[in-house]
């Protein structure tokens, strides 16, 4: 028994995993992910009267302005509804430390020891980045309000459905969230020897016009400043990731010269 037990551990620490450890192994991570999102879902369950009041905020200031905006509950269960998006919203935001620690969890079988710097590197890095796309999102979210209801006329009013109008917003904190995370993913994919620097820049074209048509789809097509304030840091921290990428490839190119050096001289002793 204790023969078995110490088996996986030695493979762990060599890389090595069967297709059915990988699987366990996916399963306990995914355990993990949902229990942290249980729990900051009771959190923003908890929360959430706050949550509604700083969402409705960019509509009651125009309402207080000119008096035309108004947030209306279609159906009898909208409200509970609406509470149990923002609970699994808040959820995952709240837990973002628990599922990003468990990504990293899960790729650390397959690295090797010296490896595992560039593992906490990664979870170090993107647990902030996940912070700040949310944050970003939020933070253009007012001026998206603003813009597109400023082209109601005088004489309207804007009675906005308040589902729509909510899963809006939360959508938009997630996604640009989810956003802000991926050039990690690309640095950590060249530090495990899966994507080179060179691949990364060579498809920077189509980076641009994926973050483009991305931000383009999360705001509103008029509102030009709002997605400029989204794409441009999107753009940067791609561009930051070749460039961690770049210096990575170099130092292994350099090691990997070394190594050859000493096994030539090696052989020629």
């Amino acid at each position: 028994m204790a023969l078995t037990e110490k088996r996986p551990k030695k493979q762990n620490r060599e890389g090595r995993m069967s297709l059915g450890e990988h699987l366990v192994e996916l399963r306990k991570r995914l355990f993990y992910s949902a229990i942290g999102i249980i729990v900051g879902m009771v959190a923003g369950f908890i929360a959430s009267e706050w949550i509604i009041e700083a969402m409705s905020a960019p509509i009651l200031v125009i309402a207080d302005d000119r008096g035309q905006a108004f947030l209306n509950f279609t159906n009898v269960t909208s409200a509970f509804d609406l509470r149990m998006k923002i609970a699994l919203t808040a959820g995952v935001v709240l837990s973002s430390p628990v599922w990003l620690y468990q990504i990293w969890a899960f790729l650390v079988p397959g690295l090797t020891r010296k490896e595992l710097k560039y593992a906490i590197g990664f979870f170090a890095t993107a647990v902030p980045l996940f912070l700040a796309g949310c944050y970003a999102g939020w933070f253009v979210l007012p001026h998206i309000v603003e813009l597109m209801l400023g082209f109601t006329p005088t004489a309207a009013a804007n009675f906005l459905d308040a589902t729509t109008y909510y899963d809006f917003v939360l959508k938009l904190v997630l996604a640009v969230g989810v956003a802000f995370v991926l050039p990690v993913f690309l640095v950590l994919l060249n530090f495990v020897g899966v994507l080179s620097a060179a691949a990364i820049i060579k498809a920077w074209r189509v980076a641009i016009l994926v973050i483009v048509l991305f931000t383009a789809i999360a705001t509103p097509a008029a509102d030009i400043v709002s997605m400029f304030v989204l794409a441009i840091p999107m753009v940067l921290l791609y561009f930051a990731a070749y460039g961690v990428a770049v210096l990575h490839d170099r130092s292994a190119a350099k090691r990997q010269r070394r190594i050859d050096a000493e096994l030539g001289s090696a052989g020629l002793a």
